[in-house]
């Protein structure tokens, strides 16, 4: 019974797939079906919520 390397290209072919499959639903979870416009707002609330904190921490180092 001569394969050949079917085999092994199957494997390549559906470890590919899986590979799309497990990015596809991390973002999904990640974005959490969210609309371009709430994705946005979102992060531009944690940017500005990072901005803040950096800002905090560096007058603090200041202080000292």
């Amino acid at each position: 019974m001569a394969r050949g390397n079917e085999r092994e290209r199957n494997r390549a072919k559906n470890d590919a797939k899986n590979t799309q499959s497990n990015k596809k639903k991390q973002s999904e979870a990640k974005n959490g079906n969210l609309t371009p416009a709430q994705r946005q707002e979102r992060d531009a609330k944690a940017l500005q919520e990072k901005l803040a904190r950096k800002k905090a921490a560096a007058e603090a180092a200041e202080a000292k």
